[in-house]
């Protein structure tokens, strides 16, 4: 199931009460950030809006490094995960914040066949295909203009892949536009043509944590899903689909993310020590603009809201996270640390007919649209 034209995130931020009044002038400011070991220049974006929400982005694979909104008493805090310069983020990271893509998740066994012609595919992921490969979309250095818009101060990145780039077939020509809008919102839109038939399932993996530091298990979640696909040892869909009624899976009312993480057993075949990371299949079906997750640290008040369009997301409790990586503030990344909800098509969707289709052909354009809404419980 292709969507319609132009392909949008949207992250909308939304004060629980006032803030005094920013120290930065509303707009965008640009810094050269470092450079790629080609010489590449590598930039850094900061938008601020009215309010004084701040997010900023590198155009270096397209990625939010940081993300500042109140919490209930209007103190603004960093909710996502990531480093404080360039240099970190080349030295490896488990895709803070990045854009993904051709495909995001995974693809089995490193193919797939499309019109009758096989792709071989990098296997980065155990025997599977992870995220569009070695050198996909974010670990690139993307083409960055700032755009008018009277939403509020926006860049628009841009990435060209060429032909049989990580092995998928055509030009891809993929576009993503953060808007900091004077409501408090952080707007992503995407959107991707081709010149050939392609795969395409884009996302956004920022790791969240609304307390900005310590554990998210007891992050209060509440999915928009009473379904979820199935995976065997190495997490690849069996291609059906089950009920999460009576698992450890059920966040149809909110549960704590820690709730029954125990019942979640090391799974050696991915050598996975633990946690959620599995596709849920969104009650709306990905048909319209919905609901699909809501998200509150009993912490700091901060509430977090997704609405998609996409029929599925991923949940995935920062599971790998091991402690090696510091991050902001010399902050240490453990085990749940911090929690991904990326929006999607369903993993492994090229070799599974039955799954919302993923291909876009020449003449289409490719459509996504996300919203993170963050507003407060204002206790």
């Amino acid at each position: 199931m292709l969507k319609k034209p132009v392909l949008a995130t949207v992250v909308l931020l939304s004060l629980g009460m006032a803030v005094q009044a920013p120290a930065a002038q509303p707009g965008v400011t640009k810094k050269a950030w470092g450079k790629m070991p080609d010489g590449a220049v590598v930039d850094l974006y900061t938008l601020t809006n009215k309010n004084g929400a701040v997010a900023k982005i590198t155009t270096y694979g397209a990625t939010l490094t940081e993300l500042h909104v109140p919490d209930r008493n209007g103190k603004l805090g960093d909710v996502v995960l990531g480093f404080t310069n360039l240099k970190q983020y080349l030295a490896g990271h488990p895709f803070f914040g990045s854009t993904v893509g051709r495909v995001a998740n995974r693809i089995a066994n490193g193919k797939f066949t499309l019109d009758g012609v096989e792709y071989p595919l990098a296997r980065n992921n155990g025997n599977h295909h992870l995220h569009g490969g070695e050198k996909a979309f974010d670990k690139v250095v993307w083409r960055a203009r700032t755009v008018q818009s009277s939403l509020g101060p926006a860049v628009e990145f841009a990435y060209t892949s060429p032909n049989l780039e990580e092995g998928y077939p055509g030009e891809l020509v993929s576009r993503v536009t953060y808007t900091l809008t004077n409501n408090n919102e952080l707007r992503l839109d995407y959107t991707a043509k081709t010149d050939a038939p392609t795969p395409v399932n884009l996302t956004h993996h920022s790791y969240f944590n609304l307390a900005g530091k310590g554990t998210i298990l007891d992050h209060e979640l509440m999915l928009a899903a009473k379904r979820y696909t199935p995976g065997d040892a190495t997490m690849i869909p069996t291609g059906k689909i089950a009920s999460v009624k009576g698992t450890p899976f059920d966040f149809t009312k909110p549960t704590p993310m820690g709730a029954r993480i125990g019942q979640l057993k090391p799974r050696p075949a991915y050598s996975d020590p633990g946690g959620y990371d599995l596709n849920y299949v969104l009650d709306s079906g990905g048909k319209s603009l919905a609901l699909a997750a809501r998200v509150r640290d009993p912490k700091s008040g901060r509430v977090m809201e997704i609405l998609t369009d996409e029929p599925g997301i991923q949940f995935y409790t920062g599971n790998f996270l091991d402690g090696s990586l510091k991050g902001k503030n010399g902050v240490v990344y453990k085990k749940n640390t911090g929690f991904c909800l990326e929006t999607q098509h369903f993993p492994d969707s090229p070799n599974k007919p039955q799954f919302p289709s993923v291909i876009l052909r020449p003449g289409q354009v490719y459509k996504q649209t996300t919203i993170h809404r963050f507003t407060t419980d204002r206790r």
